[in-house]
């Protein structure tokens, strides 16, 4: 497959797996699977890795959504309220991915990511419960806002879309972590969605690799959301603080290594 060695393929297919298990509970796969890629394709263009990325992710962030939605009661108008500017985002976001440095984004994200580590880890209660926020057409808007913003930042550069998406779940609207994830898994379906659609407009997708590497990702989603719901929120939370201290690492060391 795309001249890759069989130790290569294991690699980037046990990556595509990992993925799916980690972002089903906490979001950053793309942690995982993104370098993976970019190092089994050393000669392809940026673009091209990123949006066979996305074909492998949106296996996974399908089967999680599916999962959740089998045992946790979500909001179809929130669902809506966020998953369709979500889509738009990603969509506008991909479209610029090849055209503007990241460099300032990133920089904004680190900023962010750091305050949400540090908001997370001084309230040990956050997102044990649902205490919801604010009155319904409030958190419609909420939900609109942060849609937008995040899925431009997905479709622009990707990793930690779940993890922002889940922090603006809990801590602005008051929802459980688990219940978080569910939402953010279906948000995260649209923003991969319409990734795929600009990037295979353009031709920047290695279909073989995409679907391969969905295919596990699929079974780490499965897997990773099954883990999420039987342990519960708690164990979410401690797996959202891991997952958002190694991506604060990884986008700084992007940044520095520049």
């Amino acid at each position: 497959m795309e001249g890759l060695s069989t130790l290569t393929l294991l690699l980037i297919l046990l990556a595509g797996f990992s993925a799916g298990f980690v972002d089903s509970i906490a979001g950053g796969g793309g942690l995982v699977q993104l370098p993976a890629l970019l190092i089994a394709f050393p000669g392809r263009e940026v673009v091209e890795v990123a949006g066979s990325n996305k074909v492998g992710s949106i296996f996974g962030t399908s089967a999680a959504a599916l999962n959740y939605r089998r045992h946790i009661k979500t909001e179809p108008k929130l669902l809506l309220a966020m998953a369709l500017p979500a889509f738009v985002g990603s969509g506008l976001g991909s479209l610029m991915a090849t055209r503007i440095s990241t460099d300032q984004l990133k920089t904004a994200i680190v900023v962010m990511l750091v305050a949400v580590f540090i908001y997370t880890l001084a309230k040990p209660d956050l997102g044990k419960i649902e205490i919801f926020k604010h009155g319904v057409r409030r958190r419609l808007q909420i939900a609109s806002g942060a849609g937008a913003f995040i899925g431009f930042y997905d479709g622009f550069i990707g990793p930690g879309t779940g993890t922002l998406l889940m922090i603006v779940l809990v801590a602005a609207l008051g929802f459980a972590f688990v219940g978080a994830s569910a939402i953010a898994k279906v948000v995260n379906v649209s923003t991969n969605f319409a990734s795929i659609l600009v990037f295979g407009f353009h031709g920047s997708i290695m279909w073989k690799v995409g679907l391969a590497v969905g295919l596990f990702n699929l079974a780490g989603g499965f897997i990773g959301s099954h883990v999420a719901i039987k342990k519960g929120s708690d164990f979410v939370r401690k797996f959202y603080l891991i997952v958002t201290f190694v991506l604060i690492l990884r986008v700084t060391y992007d940044l520095i290594s520049q």
